[in-house]
């Protein structure tokens, strides 16, 4: 690691946080490594998680999207390595799953992306070696980085837009359970 790098102090939060780690696991043992760098991170903050497994890069973005709509966690943790090739299947599935997942941050979904995307398994182990740049450490901080900010940002919201005010819902102009003669 360069001595110009300037990392971030721990964030701190005051209520509970639950992440997922959202994983592919075709390098096992880098996949074993950006994990425990995760998870380790995650529980220094005092943060808790659960782990969940895809066959590949490309499906973690689709794997955190059905999370955000059908689950209840605070944020996420995209991991995972892609090792070039012969073909341009690397490119498609680097800019592809790096794609799907800054479309879901700019939603507003807390990601800290650690999908490798390296040339040859040695960079990726280098990457993912717990006692040094653990780039699974680095997704985790990130995600809970950003999950404090919107924390930080965030609140109730007062009827903007379509949002229906003070948590009424409005259907064809009625307000919900408003009883008719």
């Amino acid at each position: 690691m360069a001595e110009h790098e300037y990392t971030l102090p721990r964030a701190e939060f005051d209520a509970p946080v639950k992440l997922l780690i959202v994983v592919a696991p075709f390098y096992r043992d880098i996949a074993d490594n950006l994990i425990a760098g995760a998870v380790a991170e995650i529980e220094a903050a005092g943060a808790t998680h659960e782990i969940a497994e895809v066959p590949g890069a490309l499906e973690i973005p689709t794997a955190i999207g059905i999370a955000e709509r059908m689950a209840n966690f605070d944020g996420y943790v995209a991991l995972g390595c892609v090792i070039r090739g012969e073909t341009t299947h690397y490119e498609t599935v680097c800019n592809d799953s790096s794609r799907g997942l800054t479309l879901l941050g700019l939603q507003g979904v807390c990601i800290g992306n650690g999908i490798l995307t390296v040339e040859t398994r040695a960079q990726a182990e280098v990457r993912a070696d717990p006692a040094r740049m653990n780039k699974g450490a680095g997704a985790a901080a990130a995600a809970l980085h950003l999950l404090a900010l919107a924390r930080k940002w965030g609140g109730p919201r007062k009827g903007v837009g379509f949002v229906p005010a003070s948590g009424e819902y409005r259907i064809a102009g009625k307000a919900k359970d408003t009883p008719t003669a």
